[in-house]
């Protein structure tokens, strides 16, 4: 009798390794991780280059010397430039990693938090807010208001997207009904904001306006902890969740199939995806274009099917802070809003986007 051959092993491409902690295992590419070590050491230099230009320029020396002794430049350095830098890495590796889940899910590379009623949401209460608890004056309204902004874009954005999620619910979640009924909720929500302007004073509407550009101005420590703790909180699950994000792709009956509860694991990605960018969108506003593009450019970079989250994350990370650094210099000392800058270089990669999408469903 003819022994049985054993099976064969599994094929894995030059470029791929396992990776095994405890009960968990995947595949490192080994493209993703120096692509990712990359952008890690870009984002370095942005925040050393953040520490250095300002009012008071310094050397990377007088950088390290006001981190480690209590002279004069230890405030500048410590309370003022660190903080700013920190906030936007945080923000853009929150923003992107939402906008890789949401694409992933919604199998869409122009889906983003905005499409799931977060950013609208978060806007609208928050201008709400501003309006009528009239901060421009200094009342202790305002006060209340100022420090209750955080906590009210979380709230708004969190209803935003539960709205978008109830509407989209049909027997289930699917990809596409979920950007239809998100891009009419945000066109709501957006009206919306614009009519409570109007009844603002016209300092708190400044303001608003301000906020809702999305500014990284004046950002400090208490904006980097809320920020730096949802991503230790949020990001290993996300990352544990990539391989539901990857089947999730084939459809709703062949994922079923193998054996995917595709509506829970769709919810809690999209769960995770609304907090990361209610988070985000608390610490800075709703800072434009980052958690749409910077997926896709991690995507093109790593050379995947779907957009990598670790590798998403760090682009957005550099995207904010290099777009922080332009806004910073390129008509000091008047500072831009850093939502400005990503809106006008995310501008035409949205229209890049809209006509290769076109030209991918002539074809």
């Amino acid at each position: 009798m003819t022994p049985l051959s054993p099976p064969p092993a599994p094929v894995r491409l030059p470029h791929e390794r396992p990776l095994r902690v405890g009960p968990v295992s995947w595949l490192l590419r080994l493209r993703s991780a120096v692509i990712a070590l990359v952008l890690l050491a870009a984002v370095a230099l942005t925040t050393a280059l953040s520490m250095r230009i300002g009012d008071i320029p310094m050397t990377l020396a007088e950088v390290v010397q006001a981190i480690t002794d209590d002279g004069p430049d230890h405030f500048v350095v410590m309370e003022l430039r660190l903080p700013r830098a920190l906030t936007g890495a945080l923000v853009g590796a929150a923003l992107a990693l939402a906008g890789a889940i949401t694409q992933a899910i919604a199998r869409n590379p122009l889906a983003s938090p905005d499409i799931l009623g977060v950013t609208s949401g978060a806007s609208v209460a928050v201008v709400a807010a501003i309006v009528a608890a009239g901060s421009a004056h200094g009342g202790p309204s305002g006060a209340l208001a100022q420090l209750g902004i955080p906590l009210l874009a979380v709230a708004g954005g969190l209803a935003g997207a539960l709205i978008v999620y109830l509407l989209a619910w049909r027997r289930g979640l699917d990809g596409y009904r979920l950007v239809l009924v998100g891009i009419g909720v945000t066109a709501v929500f957006t009206n919306v904001k614009y009519w409570l302007l109007t009844l603002g004073d016209v300092n708190d509407s400044s303001r608003a306006m301000v906020w809702i550009s999305g500014s990284l101005n004046g950002r400090g420590w208490e904006h980097v902890h809320p920020t730096a703790l949802a991503l230790a909180v949020l990001v290993p699950p996300a990352l544990l969740g990539t391989r539901s994000l990857g089947a999730l792709r084939f459809g709703d009956d062949t994922v079923t199939g193998l054996g995917v509860r595709t509506n829970l694991a769709r919810g809690l990605m999209i769960l995770a995806a609304v907090l990361l960018a209610a988070v985000a969108t608390a610490s800075a506003g709703p800072i434009a274009f980052v958690a749409l593009a910077a997926p896709q450019i991690a995507l093109r970079l790593a050379g995947v099917a779907q957009p990598p989250l670790l590798v998403s994350a760090l682009a957005g990370a550099f995207l904010t802070s290099a777009a922080d650094l332009v806004a910073r210099t390129l008509f000091s000392p008047v500072e831009l809003p850093v939502g400005v800058i990503t809106a006008v270089l995310g501008a035409p990669y949205l229209i890049y986007l809209l006509v290769r999408a076109r030209r991918e469903a002539r074809s």
